[in-house]
């Protein structure tokens, strides 16, 4: 112990620890009397110092002992001088880390132990740290224990209850991404954290943001490990606390008042955080300006983070933080200037200035330092042109933000002027109008105002500065009252103009100010009079003598007469108990009246606009208005004048509008109908009528307006169908709409058929029956019978007359979609549809009804009849023109002929197939036999098209059959086998084509049934591997049982059995001199009735020596139960099934060509069947 004053050695002590360990740790408390000590075998020990007549003497206590778990770190909590009175100093707290948990004890006045906190499994190479630092928290100052292990930073706070008792509660964590070797506090917001990497990490604490990091590699750290691996006295210490040596660092570190020491091999190191001033002034040093302030003003906020040398309150850190922001402010202006560039391109200059003007007059303003900004840095700005310019253009967004309200009058005048020279008048215009009125030359604004048509300026200075409402009207009235005066149209800028004077009136009559904000309270009543006496001027102040009276609302209703009047109606709603106000309303009505009434230039919409204003205004309960209902007349009688047919519906609509306004209360009701059916306006009969419930009359309305006839269907389906409506009114609706069905089919039988389907399906009949008009009866019948209209059938139960009615009409009016409509007709008698296709001599309808009815011979007669007479107009026709057309008619008619055949020969025998393709081959040959060099173009055709009947027929008719009936034909019997080579040779060249397809088919499915077996030999000859070595019965291993007549049973599914065992459970029976077994546990798990039998493989001999059965030529059961699941594996086809299918193909009825049947397929045939595909694919190699 030394006294570091004197350099006297004080005491040495040698019993402070046992012998035989290394000090790791020792400690001064705020007592200079005690001490903490901890060595290499984890115990803590304190050290009391006395001093007893002049002898100095150690006392040593235990405080801690390393058996309960090593500690390697104590931290004793110090307090500074201005703490040395808090309440938990009398404690003399202790925190101990051990390697499994932390322990907080008090040492005064008595020793006890405040907390345990155990801290789980880390990494065993990571080094616990303890730091204490007195924290300011929830108006409290209190100590803070900083606890860390690895990765994670635990936050304790410690506090002393008004019992005397200690209480600490865990914090916030603070998770890293490295691991710790040492923590140190440098004040109480901010910590130094140093990673296993020797990098340094500045955080704060409240934010857990990392500030900074340094890299300390250079200072070479000194690092503990002989200590804790206790070189010195032998190594005799634990492999926990030697690993965590390898990292030990905690005597290399120290803090005081600020400063962090770390010590080094050649060196001591020095940290300490930089004050404001330094951090400022070192990012200046880089020439870093933007920086700098901002970081400035992170101090001026209070936002920054580790601030040291700011004191005093907030007023006084924010003054010094000012002046400091300043003198960087007229530094950067200074250094911009300096560093413009003198020559190059105008724009690299203005990048120059964009890229620091705007910075320097941000932070101005942010400080609140106009006079700064206005006075030194402008004229500073002032000497460079494009500087200037820059400056001007930064205090737009500021000034339309309202941040900048006050400008010097010299900088305004520079402004407007640079405004005006780069051409942005409309960003001048939104600057001025906000502007402080007192920063203005009004005289120049005007002016400039006038001059560039800047009218929202205008106003703006007139209302704010001379408080003047009037004359700026006046101005805009000046501009837009002559063109419409003169009948002309306005040009945009016109038009934009008059627009702004209807907002600008609007403004000024509800107490806002024009463009943005309010009219001061006390000038409110004082403008709206104002704005109201200049309305209703009898003339205007500089009016010619022929001017017309009430100019100003003359100008404002030809402008825009409904917007004008939605500017008066939204005053009125302002007018609530003042009297001045409602005698302006009444007059200003009356005015109205006088200019739109007595005068014919306007047209009836802004007539209609103005009765619809007003009589909105008189149906508000609390309306004051007065007016003449003889007026109301006088606009009826202008709307529904029936000798203008100009502006129908313009008038209808005005006329609608004005009732819905409220304005049929002055009117006649009887009156009012009877002038709308004869102006023929039907929505206002329809809104009448709506209002006396008389909804049938409403149909006519609808079916006489051109406009909107169409909507009657839905109008009567509605009335029909939704509630709301009494029954009398639905049967008056019905019935009228039953007296007009006529008309309603005419407009559109589709959806007349679907309004007659769903309310009058009772009635059809009786409307058939009055319907003259045959076509307009056909297309009735044909949108409610046929399914493809989309009309739902089961809606309508008609008699068979009707729908034989609809064919009758069908065939007359559209023949061509006879037979398409038969096949989607649902209620249909044959015979009566026959007669009636062969009355109109519908053959394709004829054949597909007889074949309907089943009569498929006499179908197939019309359509060889049809086939033949086409064939002999062929032969008899020498128009070469009308060759191909014909042509291709025969073969559309054979085509379908050919289907009718292939349809029904599946149901027939072979003399009834006989007698359908027979017939159809010699109509198509017999033109050939006739055939001469005349008729030569078409012989090829006819050729072909005899080939295809042959190819479709043979799938029917045996080709013997075929051949036999061509050579019997008296033509070719005598030799004459020219003719029909070709058909003869095609019919051998096909045949070989399907012999060729036989073969190749046959092949593939004998390589797969051979893979197949060859599969299935080699998973039956394969040995068999058992889940376990115990018997799944008595569980006793099958080695163990030595019984000679006792045999091993393993079943494929794994199960190994004694077979005695398994006899005893009944599980194996003698078939045909043959034991036959089954696995006991498989068949007793399956819950179902049929029990699934697993064949086993007998291994013949005791304990584990068997040998397999000798293989014999039949299947054994083990095979048979194999092959049963490879059958399952690959189910497919059956390959039975397709042999017999192909060799069904030798018999009689051997089909001579193949073909694709085009008819219904054979229930029996496998090849029609929807799962049949042929495993084309090579198969997987077999296991070895």
């Amino acid at each position: 112990m030394w006294d570091l004053a004197s350099g006297k050695l004080l005491r040495s002590i040698t019993d402070a620890h046992p012998p035989g360990t290394a000090i790791l740790h020792i400690k001064f408390t705020d007592d200079p009397t005690l001490a903490i000590c901890n060595d290499s075998g984890g115990s803590v020990f304190e050290l009391s110092f006395k001093r007893v007549m002049g002898v100095r003497t150690c006392e040593s206590r235990c405080l801690f002992s390393g058996s309960k778990g090593e500690v390697c770190c104590i931290e004793p909590l110090h307090a500074k001088v201005e703490l040395r009175d808090h309440p938990i100093t009398q404690y003399s707290l202790l925190a101990m880390a051990s390697l499994t948990k932390i322990l907080v004890i008090g040492l005064k006045p008595s020793l006890k132990v405040w907390m345990t906190f155990p801290y789980g499994r880390m990494d065993p190479s990571s080094v616990p740290l303890l730091a204490w630092h007195f924290v300011a928290i929830q108006n409290s100052v209190n100590p803070m224990l900083a606890f860390c292990r690895g990765d994670v930073v635990h936050f304790l706070l410690v506090k002393r209850d008004d019992t005397g008792a200690i209480h600490v509660t865990k914090q916030r964590q603070l998770h890293l991404h490295y691991d710790l070797i040492n923590f140190t506090w440098i004040n109480s917001r901010t910590a130094v954290l140093l990673d296993s990497v020797e990098k340094l990490h500045v955080i704060d604490r409240q934010t857990q943001e990392e500030l900074e990091t340094i890299e300390i590699s250079e200072v070479q750290l000194v690092y503990n490990s002989s200590h804790f691996k206790s070189l010195a006295t032998g190594g005799n210490v634990s492999e926990a606390l030697a690993l965590v040596g390898e990292k030990a660092c905690y005597q290399s570190i120290s803090s005081c008042g600020g400063q962090i020491f770390y010590l080094g091999t050649k060196s001591v190191h020095v940290m300490a955080l930089r004050s404001w001033r330094e951090r400022v002034d070192h990012l200046l040093k880089q020439e870093r300006l933007t920086d700098a302030l901002a970081l400035a003003w992170s101090f001026y906020e209070g936002k920054a983070k580790a601030v040291v040398g700011l004191s005093g309150d907030t007023n006084k850190r924010k003054a010094v933080i000012a002046d400091r922001m300043v003198e960087i402010l007229l530094h950067y202006a200074d250094r911009t200037l300096k560093k413009c560039p003198d020559q190059g391109k105008i724009q690299v200059m203005e990048q120059h200035f964009q890229d620091v003007v705007p910075v320097i007059v941000d932070y101005c303003l942010l400080l609140q330092r106009t006079d700064l900004l206005f006075n030194q840095i402008y004229d500073k700005m002032g000497e460079n042109s494009v500087a200037k310019g820059i400056f001007l253009e930064c205090l737009e967004p500021y000034i339309l933000s309202d941040k900048l309200m006050g400008i010097t009058a010299q900088v305004m005048k520079d402004l407007l002027l640079h405004f005006q020279d780069k051409n942005r008048l409309e960003n001048l215009e939104a600057c001025i109008v906000h502007m402080d009125i007192t920063s203005l030359d009004i005289q120049q604004v005007v002016l400039l105002c006038w001059e560039n048509h800047l009218y929202d300026a205008m106003i703006y200075v007139y209302n704010s500065g001379m408080n003047d409402f009037i004359s700026p009207m006046e101005k805009l009235f000046k501009v837009i009252a002559p063109p419409l005066n003169a009948g002309k149209s306005l040009t945009d800028e016109q038009v934009v103009m008059g627009n702004k004077l209807l907002v600008y009136i609007s403004c000024c009559l509800a107490g806002r100010a024009y463009p943005l904000g309010d009219i001061p309270e006390d000038l409110v009543p004082l403008v709206k009079n104002q704005v109201f006496e200049f309305l209703i001027r009898l003339h205007s102040t500089e009016g010619s003598v022929d001017e017309e009276v009430y100019p100003y609302v003359r100008t404002l209703l030809h402008f825009d007469t409904r917007e004008f009047l939605n500017v008066l109606a939204l005053t009125f709603e302002d007018f609530k108990n003042d009297k001045q106000a409602v005698e302006y309303q009444q007059r200003i009505v009356d005015i109205l009246l006088k200019v739109m009434v007595e005068n014919s230039d306007f047209t009836p919409s802004q007539v209609g606009c103005l009765f619809t204003f007003l009589a909105r205004q008189l149906a508000k309960p609390n309306n004051t208005l007065f007016v003449n209902r003889t007026l109301f007349d006088q606009v009826l009688e202008f709307l529904c004048s029936p000798d203008d047919d100009s502006r129908h519906s313009e008038r209808q609509q005005v006329l609608l509008e004005l009732l819905q306004a409220g304005g049929i209360v002055q009117f006649e009701e009887s009156r009012l109908i009877q002038m709308a059916e004869k102006a023929e306006f039907y929505q206002i009969c329809e809104f009448m009528y709506e209002r006396e419930l008389r909804y049938d009359k409403i149909i006519g309305c609808y079916l006489r307006d051109p406009v909107r006839k169409e909507e009657v269907f839905n109008y009567i389906h509605n009335i029909l169908s939704m509630p709301g409506y009494s029954a009398e009114e639905k049967r008056l609706v019905w019935q009228k709409a039953l007296e007009h069905i006529e008309e309603l089919l005419l407009l559109s039988p589709c959806k007349a058929a679907d309004l007659v389907a769903i309310h009058f399906s009772e009635q059809i009949e009786r409307i058939i029956t009055n319907l003259q008009d045959q076509f307009l009866l056909f297309q009735f019948l044909r949108s409610l019978l046929d399914p493809r209209e989309g009309i739902n059938q089961d809606l309508i139960h008609l008699p068979p007359c009707i729908s034989e009615q609809f064919i009758e009409l069908l065939c007359q009016y559209s023949p061509d979609q006879v037979l398409e409509t038969l096949k989607v007709l649902e209620y249909c008698r044959l015979e009566e549809a026959i007669q009636i296709t062969q009355k109109h001599q519908l053959h394709e309808a004829s054949s597909y009804l007889l074949e309907k009815k089943g009569d498929i011979h006499g179908a197939f007669l019309v359509m060889l009849e049809q086939l033949q007479s086409k064939l002999l107009m062929l032969t008899q026709d020498d128009e070469s023109s009308a060759e191909q057309p014909l042509l291709e008619n025969i073969e559309d008619t054979l085509m379908k002929t050919i289907a009718l055949c292939q349809r029904n020969s599946h149901n027939l025998d072979q003399q009834q197939r006989e007698a359908l393709w027979f017939p159809l081959l010699e109509a198509m040959m017999s033109p050939q036999k006739l055939a001469g060099s005349s008729q030569c173009r078409y012989s090829e055709s006819l050729k072909s098209l005899t080939m295809q009947v042959l190819n479709n027929m043979a799938a029917f008719i045996a080709l013997p059959s075929i051949l036999q009936r061509i050579l019997q034909d008296p033509v070719y019997g005598k030799g004459k086998l020219g003719e029909i080579q070709g058909l003869v040779l095609g019919m051998l060249d096909t045949f070989n084509y399907e012999q060729t397809l036989l073969e190749t088919t046959t092949s593939l499915l004998n390589h797969d049934l051979h893979w197949s077996l060859c599969n299935l030999r080699a998973s039956v000859t394969r040995g068999l591997t058992p889940k376990q070595d115990y018997c799944c019965i008595c569980l006793q291993q099958y080695k163990r049982r030595q019984e000679t007549a006792d045999e091993i049973i393993v079943f494929s599914c794994g199960h190994l059995y004694h077979s005695l065992c398994l006899l005893s459970k009944e599980c194996g029976t003698v078939t045909k001199g043959l034991m036959r077994w089954m696995c006991y546990k498989c068949n007793s798990s399956n819950k179902g009735g049929k029990l699934i039998e697993n064949f086993s493989e007998l291994k013949k001999g005791s304990g584990a020596s068997s040998a397999q059965t000798s293989s014999e030529s039949l299947l054994d059961p083990q095979q048979i139960q194999a092959f049963d699941q490879l059958c399952r594996l690959n189910r497919g086809t059956s390959r039975l099934a397709l042999l017999t299918e192909l060799s069904r193909g030798h018999g009689g009825e051997k089909h001579g060509l193949l073909s694709v049947s085009h008819g219904d397929p054979a229930t029996s045939s496998v090849f029609q069947n929807e799962n049949f595909q042929l495993h084309l694919a090579p198969p997987p190699l077999a296991e070895d």
